[in-house]
């Protein structure tokens, strides 16, 4: 009985040939970033907004707010994007300066901003998110947490060019 002979360099040369026909079929070689609905505002998302609100390190401990903001248009992850959060927080309510902050997103498209623990305001724990720069339509969002009780919250942004 035969048994196959199987190697590195067999691999390679079976790899490349499969790359090769693949390209020639038409194939792309690497998968273009696929576009994503662009993130509507939300209705009360600007109560108690601040124009260009302080860019803060923390806000306080106890809550963790994150997300990914992305250029909707061609999904590719955005750096250096300026996103502001306010919330009623065990601090006071929304309009409390402390409550407001800005933050810069990563290279990867990642931000975060630890704050105090955000209480019910109107009934609802919320926070309150903002994209107001000039390259990407604004965007205002209200998320509502699922429970008082929960210590973070991620919040992604998917930016329509303006």
């Amino acid at each position: 009985m035969h048994k196959p002979f199987y190697n590195r360099r067999s691999f390679i040369r079976s790899a490349t040939l499969a790359g090769a026909a693949a390209t020639a079929a038409g194939w792309p070689a690497i998968a273009p970033a696929q576009a994503l609905s662009p993130t509507q505002t939300m209705r009360g998302g600007s109560n108690n907004y601040r124009p260009n609100a302080p860019m803060v390190e923390s806000l306080g401990t106890g809550f963790l707010m994150s997300g990914l903001v992305r250029d909707a248009q061609s999904g590719n992850p955005l750096g250096n994007v300026r996103i502001q959060i306010w919330a009623a927080t065990t601090l006071g309510g929304e309009r409390e300066p402390r409550n407001h902050g800005s933050v810069l997103t990563l290279a990867d498209g990642t931000y975060s901003l630890e704050m105090p623990q955000i209480v019910p305001n109107f009934g609802q724990p919320h926070a309150h998110l903002a994209y107001d720069d000039a390259d990407f339509k604004t965007v205002f969002l209200r998320p509502v947490m699922p429970s008082a009780s929960d210590t973070s919250l991620e919040v992604d942004f998917n930016l329509q060019r303006a």
